[in-house]
């Protein structure tokens, strides 16, 4: 098992030997993608993603990047934050009746781990409302989140087949919208 960067204080609550935040590499880009304004055109649409190398909470390896050719679309979020605690159950109960398509993959980046800031540790929040979509978790100094212009939770991102930007959004959306990002993602056109 992979050293925990911080591990689990409860085996009986918590998932065994988990590391909540993990060392990442990130690389391809030129640039981290630029911050989400709060309104007008998204400077970071059309942009190739970075890759983003680190690891499950497990330890399992887990790439982000724009070379497999696999639409996606990226959520961001934080143990603590009360919209992601808001707005992940909601998700997890409409995939179970709107799967994500076949062509689209549905990743998590786990950010922000701050033990003293409450419902930790993230994996067993995770694991507890059944989100089953692959995560990421990110170093303790955000560096995933910083490379793809995080500016708060949670936090959306629609990329598509050619590991492009189609759309970002942050904070709780409506199902609608969820839908809409992972469409984008798919057809590589937000509406």
């Amino acid at each position: 098992a992979v050293l925990a960067a911080r591990g689990s204080r409860n085996e009986a609550t918590d998932k065994v030997d988990a590391q909540q935040t993990a060392p990442v590499e990130v690389s391809g880009a030129p640039a981290p993608l630029p911050a989400l304004p709060e309104s007008g055109a998204d400077p970071a649409v059309g942009q190739t993603i970075p890759t983003v190398t680190g690891s499950s909470f497990d330890g399992e390896p887990v790439v982000i990047g724009p070379d497999d050719g696999t639409a996606k679309v990226i959520v961001f979020a934080a143990h603590w934050c009360p919209h992601c605690q808001r707005e992940l159950p909601i998700l997890v109960d409409h995939l179970e009746t709107s799967p994500m398509p076949d062509d689209v993959e549905l990743l998590t980046v786990s950010t922000s781990v701050a033990e003293e800031r409450g419902n930790y540790p993230p994996s067993s929040w995770l694991d507890g409302m059944g989100w089953t979509a692959p995560v990421l978790a990110d170093s303790e100094s955000g560096e995933a989140s910083s490379a793809f212009g995080l500016t708060g939770f949670p936090y959306f991102i629609a990329v598509d087949a050619d590991g492009k930007v189609v759309a970002r959004t942050s904070g709780e959306i409506p199902t609608e919208q969820f839908d809409a990002l992972v469409e984008a993602a798919r057809t590589g056109s937000a509406a």
